[in-house]
């Protein structure tokens, strides 16, 4: 909680890249602004951060800038970047975010935040498409599709695997966790393959030579997808990954019944599914 009060004081100070553009700060902006922070803080010191709990400081920062809208002072552009960063940092909102900083880039046109106000901007949108990726992809729903080829150019899809358990494991050699919950992939799968249990590796490897050298070594023989562009990976992009590994545990319907599943819990989770067929 430190550092996240931290970051609420000091980030909207260190995003203004530009601040000799402004004019002379107004003092009675900051005092208010202030005012504003120092209250936000205290409510999530008694642990109420969600949007409804901090619905009236949102609501004094609107006011406080429509009071000074205009007004080409740092201490004005202060008070939407302390906004966007209570939906950041706070709210875990970048699409809200994205949305005040849509504003800042309109009434600023001049100034850059972190040296780059439009990638900033794409960043918290792309963040907010992962949000909602991510939130669609849950246990009991249908998992979305594709049709790829793998490595060694054969077609690769999940409606090729109906009646199967199917593992669809996010990994790239470079990633040390992945390297560390492997052994435990490559048991269950030595375990319950026979049983109907499948693997469809999305490698994130930039390298493919490398990752062929390596998936020979380990006598990893599922099938692979990998088009070499790290964390664009095309399948990454389209499942929302922002971590290594991820992992999705589907069912003989494709549907969605385990997430980001793990030594022990992976193989009970097989082992149920294939008890359940």
């Amino acid at each position: 909680m430190k550092k996240s009060l931290f970051i609420l004081l000091t980030v909207a100070a260190v995003w203004i890249s530009d601040a000799n553009l402004f004019a002379a700060d107004t003092n009675s902006i900051e005092v208010d602004l202030n005012g504003i922070i120092t209250r936000v803080i205290e409510k999530l010191q008694q642990g109420k951060n969600t949007e409804p709990d901090l619905a009236s400081n949102l609501a004094e920062y609107d006011a406080l800038y429509a009071r000074h809208k205009g007004e080409k002072s740092e201490a004005a552009a202060q008070i939407l970047l302390a906004k966007a960063n209570l939906y950041t940092q706070v709210l875990k909102d970048p699409e809200k975010a994205a949305d005040v900083l849509k504003q800042f880039q309109h009434d600023f046109p001049e100034v850059q935040i972190n040296g780059n106000t439009d990638k900033l901007i794409e960043d918290l949108q792309r963040a907010a498409e992962v949000k909602k990726i991510q939130s669609s992809l849950v246990e009991g729903t249908p998992f979305p599709g594709f049709d790829e080829k793998d490595i060694n150019g054969k077609p690769l899809s999940i409606a090729n695997y109906k009646g199967k358990v199917v593992l669809v494991d996010f990994w790239a050699t470079w990633c040390p966790l992945c390297l560390v919950e492997l052994p435990n992939v490559m048991a269950t799968y030595k375990k319950y393959h026979d049983q109907g249990f499948e693997v469809i590796g999305i490698s994130l490897d930039e390298d493919r030579q490398q990752l062929e050298k390596f998936l020979k070594a380990k006598a990893m023989t599922w099938p692979q997808y990998n088009d070499g562009l790290y964390w664009k990976t095309k399948l990454a992009v389209k499942y929302g990954i922002e971590q290594l590994p991820s992992n999705y545990l589907l069912d003989g319907k494709g549907t969605i019944i385990g997430r980001n599943l793990m030594g022990d819990a992976l193989e009970a989770a097989v082992a149920k599914a294939l008890a359940s067929k």
